[in-house]
């Protein structure tokens, strides 16, 4: 089975500590980032310690810690945009013509714990969700390097959940990702970070998303429906950039979200109008989706396989509104 692991607070000391079930065997050692934590526990490891004596010493129930973020807010937050083949389609694109992969950042201060609140600033009116997979990074890659679906395991150590909240009339009218992506809380991560075995990666291809709102469902889809797989993804980007061990990747996201995106021939049209008046539109449109999140709604988000080997658990964020 895969090791599920969390990183939560506990005695006023940080931790990490494998999942089993609802409790927490805590791991020996203090780790204060993400990198230090998975160059210093490979999976073999973990594994071995699981079976020995020391690993049911102590057991904590999850109900009785603080589960923090497994990605430290010191790793890089990079993010796929419109990577899932209906959600392309749902966004006035082609995806099989689409020949290049949507990449932009997340400021990393907007990494949260996955049961966090996400505060509404006052000035967003239009909240969206989006769940996704997110992949942690197992080595620093410094170089353009050929990643390949055998050897992804060298460059991949696991996955948790993300929700790449957005502030749709920041990122759209100002087409300025980062800012409408960024807000604080904007990056809840975890609860667990799953990390695999060479076998086991197997399972990246297959995995459920589902999110509700209110106990609705608004998303639900299988990373079988990536465009752009983390492999070649992977690729791309170490011929841009320097890339670092615990670093998190976001894939993309669903089908389902509350941002209602015109027809190509709309857009069209829309190119041809002044700013002012095609966004003005743009914001009636987007004024007549009850789908945005308003205080008080309930967003929860689930990632796992078909057979259960691959669980990240539940996010669960509550909106509160913002100064």
């Amino acid at each position: 089975m895969a090791i599920h692991v969390v990183r939560f607070s506990h005695s006023h000391r940080i931790q990490w500590g494998m999942v089993f079930q609802n409790q927490i065997t805590p791991l020996p050692g203090e780790y204060a980032t993400t990198a230090d934590f998975i160059r210093s526990n490979p999976v073999e490891g973990l594994r071995e310690f699981a079976k020995s004596s020391a690993a049911s010493k102590t057991l904590l129930a999850l109900a009785d810690v603080q589960i923090l973020s497994p990605v430290t807010t010191n790793q890089q937050f990079i993010c796929q945009g419109a990577n899932y083949r209906q959600h392309m389609i749902e966004s006035g694109m082609d995806p099989d013509a689409k020949s290049y992969n949507m990449i932009f950042t997340k400021a990393t201060s907007c990494i949260v714990p996955a049961d966090s609140d996400l505060v509404k600033p006052a000035q967003v009116r239009f909240l969206d969700y989006e769940i996704e997979l997110g992949l942690i990074l197992k080595r620093d890659v410094l170089a353009k390097t050929v990643v390949t679906d055998a050897n992804l395991h060298e460059f991949v150590a696991g996955a948790v959940i993300v929700n790449d909240y957005s502030a749709r009339d920041i990122q759209i009218p100002q087409t300025q990702f980062y800012k409408g992506k960024s807000f604080r809380t904007f990056g809840p991560v975890g609860p667990f970070l799953c990390l695999m075995t060479p076998a086991e990666m197997k399972h990246l291809k297959n995995l459920q998303l589902t999110l509700t709102v209110n106990g609705q469902t608004r998303q639900k889809d299988s990373t079988a429906n990536l465009v752009f797989g983390p492999a070649e993804t992977l690729t791309e980007l170490s011929g841009v950039q320097d890339l670092f061990v615990g670093d998190l990747l976001s894939t993309g996201t669903p089908a389902g979200c509350a941002l209602s995106v015109p027809s190509p021939f709309k857009q069209r049209v829309g190119a041809l109008l002044p700013e002012k008046t095609k966004w003005a539109i743009f914001n009636k449109v987007q004024e007549g989706r009850d789908q945005y999140l308003k205080a008080g709604d309930i967003v929860e988000a689930r990632i796992q396989s078909p057979d259960g080997v691959i669980d990240l658990g539940v996010q669960r964020n509550k909106v509160v509104n913002g100064r």
